[in-house]
């Protein structure tokens, strides 16, 4: 077997990989780039799935980030355990070809309960007072403490949110090389979401210096695992899930169904709106460029399917046949799945209201919110100081007192200049794969269902 060292760098396309890049140009011209022909939704969850299965959506059944459990009848998003994604892993068929192989997990998602050796993932503590703390899971457990030990908490306020920033990909990229260092793992799958944030911020625009300093912060901590895997006899591959094209303003498909009659909220204190999921005819759970739309009733799909059809920035709406043709059929999956136009995006917002906005609409709330919010990477706009505002509420949680951390906009969707989830119709800006092995590179890009195969060729060839 030859060890293998895998770093997934969010956002990373071949237009972005050249002069603010050293060290990933010089990995790509010793070894080898290609293309990465990714799945629908181009989005984490599901990429990274079908990355570690070889499988489709409808293989593995992550259809997006999250979906409309029908047994709760909720929406849930950014869930952890393993075993919601079907089908062989990539570390199961490495031990199943050789017992003494051994992976390392290191902040890819589903990464709970996972059958890897080695991993960590972030996991918040929820006290009973409501506070949110940061911190992360690990397997074993003792990893936890040595990780706490050696770099401190995990960051995760600079994992998503205002404030995210190169922070927690330090982090993940230093426990990564204490992984290495003191378990030696047949492989290893790093996870460093850095260019996600700016990219979706300001946009692809290379011109903007922002964005080349990005560049160069992502691409130092990726030598430094480049330079200790060429060190120790490691075969490297780097990969993106997704390529971030320019944005100019979302579609509000939940508002559209609400106007229509399909979609139900229930009041809440102060006469805040939640959307009332079980209760509703129709309603969608946006994500990104893609939107799954749940219809309760079958006779309504054709009149959903017409609503959605007339929006402006809907590029596609597809029922069973594009969905099964576009390895989407599966049953988390919506009755219908609504694509956006390349420059725009999904918003889950379903008030009409600002006023009757929920509360967890002006917080970073993965979990409660409906849908994705990329909104949660801006501080509110109108707020004077957030940043202030923002620190005086962590430093009132740390001290055990309970507030509210609002400093989001409940309806700045302007703000975003850079989204995913739909093919790039453009090669050079969607998602990649570079090795430094160019003899088990294929001549053409990689499909993203051939991906692990090519990993466990990299293992054993």
């Amino acid at each position: 077997m030859q060890k293998t060292l895998v770093i997934l760098v969010v956002g990373l396309a071949p237009d972005l990989v050249g002069r603010h890049t050293p060290n990933l140009a010089k990995l790509a011209k010793d070894g080898a780039l290609r293309p990465l022909d990714t799945v629908t939704p181009a989005v984490t969850c599901s990429a990274q799935a079908t990355l570690v299965t070889g499988l489709q959506p409808s293989g593995h059944g992550i259809v997006a980030n999250g979906w409309y459990f029908r047994d709760l009848c909720e929406i849930l998003l950014w869930r952890q355990p393993n075993n919601l994604v079907a089908g062989e892993k990539i570390w199961d068929a490495g031990k199943a070809r050789d017992p003494n192989f051994t992976s390392a997990k290191m902040f890819w998602w589903y990464n709970m309960y996972a059958t890897a050796d080695f991993s960590a993932t972030p996991r918040p503590k929820y006290p009973a007072d409501g506070r949110k703390l940061p911190d992360h899971y690990a397997e074993p457990p003792e990893l936890h403490d040595e990780l706490d030990a050696k770099l401190g908490t995990f960051p995760l306020f600079k994992f998503w949110g205002p404030l995210a920033d190169i922070t927690s990909s330090d982090w993940i990229a230093k426990s990564t090389l204490h992984v290495m260092e003191t378990r030696d793992p047949t492989l290893t799958l790093s996870y460093l979401p850095h260019l996600d944030y700016n990219l979706q911020r300001l946009g692809p625009d290379l011109d903007h210096p922002r964005l080349q300093e990005d560049l160069r912060e992502v691409d130092a901590l990726c030598g430094e695992l480049i330079d200790y895997a060429r060190a120790t006899d490691r075969r490297i591959v780097v990969v993106s899930e997704y390529g971030i094209t320019p944005a100019t303003d979302a579609v509000h498909i939940n508002r559209a169904l609400r106007e229509a009659g399909l979609l139900r909220v229930r009041p809440e204190e102060f006469g805040r709106e939640i959307l009332d999921a079980g209760a509703s005819r129709a309603f969608a759970m946006a994500d990104h460029q893609i939107a799954h739309v749940y219809v309760q009733d079958p006779d309504l799909i054709p009149k959903v399917r017409g609503i959605i059809e007339g929006l402006d920035g809907v590029e596609s709406v597809w029922g069973a046949e594009d969905k099964a043709r576009n390895g989407l059929d599966h049953p988390r999956s919506g009755e219908l799945v609504a694509v956006a136009k390349a420059d725009r995006w999904f918003s889950y917002y379903y008030w009409l209201d600002d006023a009757v906005a929920p509360d967890f609409a002006r917080t970073v709330d993965i979990h409660r919110k409906p849908g994705y919010d990329p909104v949660e990477l801006f501080f509110d706009p109108e707020l004077r100081s957030p940043k202030m505002k923002a620190a005086w509420t962590l430093a009132k949680r740390k001290a055990g007192q309970r507030s509210l951390l609002d400093v989001i906009s409940p309806n700045a969707t302007h703000l975003v200049k850079g989204t995913h989830g739909r093919i790039t119709d453009d090669p050079s800006a969607g998602p990649l794969v570079i090795s430094s092995e160019s003899g088990l590179m294929p001549e053409g890009s990689v499909a993203a269902t051939d991906f692990k195969q090519l990993v466990l060729d990299h293992v054993f060839r």
